[in-house]
């Protein structure tokens, strides 16, 4: 029962960041499409956009955060934990397309400027606007990331980095802009330039957040310095046990130790069962309440009989 308020907890501060980032992207994706339309920048349109899909992924966490908060049943005898990391994936994925949308758009632009087409320079309010989403979005990914971080949630970080790569899109579309105005018509092709450079960065960071996603639905152990401290936790609690055998893996913000231990074979069952108790006091100390967990008990060598 604990275990499952702490879940719904857990669910509804994910939920109040996420409408938060949702509030704040709405507000942007509003003003963008303003600024871009009457600033004529088709700079901050595509910037409109990307804030778009940023207010479309805070509603995929909403979605999919609710299933994986859900518990245990007779269907998913683990929990429902591996929708947040296909959240994760989602959100990376829709990044990752944003990114290649925006350097196909931005290549076609300068390709278009090589060849002698000229790119009308954008207004001032196209600049202010970028300026406002640069503030707006940064203070945001702060405050998102942050709370992924307390709350364990790889959906919630996954989309902090997406207000954080919004931020570096309007950096980008400040330069250009920027550098229109400033430099005059000649020089408009730096918007569509920097936008080049700003959508790697943005793929860049789908990757980084779709890889950890593949790992774990393709069952990766945790890493080796974490399955170290589970070993010298069950010593321990029994220097002799020789813990092999050991498998782990991520279960969405969960983990899962699956091991072997020896024991003295003349303990009794009460016996074993109040140490593997303890043992597994100490991994969840580690790794966290509910983490799924299974010690196999062996008897040691000198005490099996022929």
């Amino acid at each position: 029962m604990e275990l499952s308020q702490q879940a719904t907890a857990r669910a509804r501060s994910i939920y109040r960041v996420t409408i938060i980032g949702s509030i704040g992207n709405l507000i942007l994706v509003i003003f963008k499409f303003i600024a871009g339309i009457v600033g004529r920048s088709d700079a901050m349109i595509a910037d409109a956009v990307h804030s778009l899909s940023d207010l479309a992924t805070d509603i995929i966490v909403i979605f999919f955060v609710h299933i994986s908060s859900k518990p245990q049943d007779k269907d998913h005898d683990f929990g429902h934990g591996k929708y947040e990391t296909l959240a994760t994936a989602v959100i990376g994925l829709i990044l990752f397309a944003v990114g290649l949308g925006v350097l196909w758009k931005s290549a076609a632009e300068v390709w278009q400027w090589y060849n002698g087409v000229e790119i009308e320079s954008p207004g001032l309010l196209a600049l202010i606007a970028a300026l406002v989403s640069i503030a707006v979005k940064e203070i945001l990914y702060r405050y998102t990331a942050r709370r992924g971080r307390q709350l364990d949630s790889q959906a919630v970080i996954a989309n902090a980095w997406h207000h954080r790569s919004d931020a570096l899109s309007s950096i980008g579309t400040t330069i250009g802009i920027g550098g229109a105005i400033l430099l005059g018509s000649k020089w408009s092709v730096l918007d569509p330039l920097a936008a080049i450079v700003v959508s790697i960065f943005i793929m860049r960071t789908a990757y980084r957040l779709i890889k950890p996603c593949i790992e774990e639905l393709t069952e990766k152990s945790l890493p080796e310095n974490v399955e170290k401290e589970i070993q010298d936790a069950l010593i321990e609690v029994m220097a002799d046990c020789h813990p092999h055998n050991m498998r782990t893996r991520r279960i969405g913000n969960k983990k899962a130790v699956d091991v072997h231990v020896h024991m003295d074979g003349d303990l009794t069952v009460r016996q074993s069962h109040e140490v593997t108790k303890i043992m597994e006091e100490r991994i969840r100390a580690l790794l966290g309440p509910d983490t799924f967990i299974y010690i196999h008990v062996e008897p040691s060598k000198q005490h099996i009989t022929t």
